[in-house]
């Protein structure tokens, strides 16, 4: 797939602003999860303006970035998390709509974006605790963070899309990137 110069030059300026807010995570710690969760969704904007493949490739670009200037690693962490996510996502929203069989392509939809955060949120709780609470995790706390996790997972899905929708689609039209 080739890409005109205009969306070239677009998804140059896509990824020195995703890298910039991921930097200002680490420098604006008192909203760094929103300012992570905002570069996360430059990553969904990539991905719709190139297509999957391109979408990755910008992903994998910006983690790099990101980790080689950042100055706090365990944020670069959390992207990392949230982007992959999102690239994970949209794949799969990508192939179940090219499959006719399925009934309720919604709630299919829905099932498989908590396995797969799930899959990334529960090793993360076990392995690198630090990265979602800095205190000590006992038992009662380490419960409660498994449901807040999957609360955490529905805004952050349902804001996206938001953003996608209602944000992304009225500045998409005054950038003329068709």
């Amino acid at each position: 797939m080739f890409l005109s110069a205009k969306k070239l030059a677009f998804l140059g300026l896509l990824l020195a602003c995703t890298v910039i807010i991921v930097i200002l995570s680490g420098v604006l710690e008192f909203n760094s999860l929103f300012l992570l969760a905002g570069a996360s969704y430059l990553v969904g904007i990539a991905i719709r303006e190139g297509g999957i493949r391109i979408g990755t490739g910008f992903y994998i670009a910006s983690l790099l970035l990101s980790l080689m200037l950042a100055p706090n690693k365990l944020y670069c962490i959390t992207f990392i998390a949230m982007g992959l996510y999102l690239v994970i996502s949209e794949y799969i929203y990508d192939k179940l709509a090219k499959i006719k069989r399925i009934g309720n392509r919604k709630r299919v939809y829905w099932i498989i974006k908590y396995v797969i955060f799930n899959l990334m949120y529960i090793p993360m709780l076990i392995f690198l605790p630090k990265l979602i609470y800095q205190g000590e995790l006992n038992d009662r706390l380490w419960q409660a963070l498994i449901p807040a996790g999957q609360v955490a997972l529905f805004v952050y899905d349902r804001a996206y899309n938001y953003f996608q929708k209602h944000v992304w689609e009225k500045v998409r039209g005054k950038l003329n990137l068709l």
